[in-house]
């Protein structure tokens, strides 16, 4: 039974996460969350992984990268490290939302909707539906969830959840899990849906390469896999460099 090599890598947030699977099973995980930038950790955090697994580049089957949402920044070091790989190694690619990775943390079938704070009262939000371990719909988003006056209301992602109807309504219960669901932890407590729904906000906020990994594996089994031209950002909003160019320009924003 051949036994595929994964490497894994997130740099979407500001831990660096690489790890290396032999399908299912993680070999090594190592994570960084120094204030060291991803350009200068990524490289030597795969050469340790590679080293302490004893297997090189050669021996990698699939490279299952992050693509965020996430730190622009991050995202880009992380996808154009992953596509270098590929393209000196013919190595196949996967791409993972990381509110996707998030979701698969937990390790459970049902309704999960990850929260990724972006700041300044927004959050990027992904509802996914898991059954045995794959993801069967998705649906992801930038939510501002303040107000005119500038409080913190989560009526836009209890809209944003409920407006898939059949999907809302083929579960009575949801977890919440990310930095995002932790940072508006009270404010769920006043979280009333149009039908009764049991809601649980998750602590397990753990990095995300061993999922990326595992998802990525999921994914490369069904032959959904590809070159590096694969692997592309999910911004979900814009950067700030584009919004100053923008305004520059004389662009309104809504």
């Amino acid at each position: 039974d051949f036994k595929m090599k994964i490497l894994a890598i997130d740099t979407s947030s500001k831990n660096a996460a690489v790890a290396i699977l032999e399908n299912q099973n993680t070999i090594i995980e190592l994570n960084n969350d120094d204030e060291k930038t991803h350009s200068q950790k990524l490289m030597p955090m795969i050469d340790e992984a590679l080293k302490k697994s004893n297997i090189s580049l050669d021996d990698i089957n699939l490279i299952s990268c992050c693509l965020g949402p996430g730190s622009f920044t991050g995202v880009r070091i992380g996808i154009a490290t992953a596509k270098a790989f590929s393209d000196s190694k013919n190595i196949p690619t996967f791409g993972v939302s990381s509110l996707e990775a998030l979701a698969h943390n937990l390790n459970q079938d049902g309704l999960i909707c990850s929260l990724i704070n972006a700041n300044n009262g927004n959050v990027y939000a992904g509802i996914f539906e898991i059954v045995q371990s794959q993801t069967i719909k998705s649906k992801l988003s930038f939510l501002s969830l303040k107000d005119s006056n500038g409080n913190i209301s989560l009526n836009p992602l209890k809209t944003f959840i409920e407006s898939d109807d059949e999907l809302f309504n083929k579960y009575s219960n949801i977890s919440f899990i990310g930095d995002g669901a932790i940072l508006y932890k009270e404010l769920f407590k006043q979280l009333i849906f149009k039908k009764p729904y049991t809601i649980e906000v998750c602590e397990e906020n753990i990095s995300t390469g061993i999922s990326i990994g595992k998802i990525g594996y999921t994914n490369y089994k069904n032959g959904n896999y590809g070159d590096s031209s694969f692997l592309s950002p999910i911004y979900l909003r814009k950067s700030q460099a584009e919004l100053a160019l923008e305004e520059k320009n004389g662009i309104k924003n809504d």
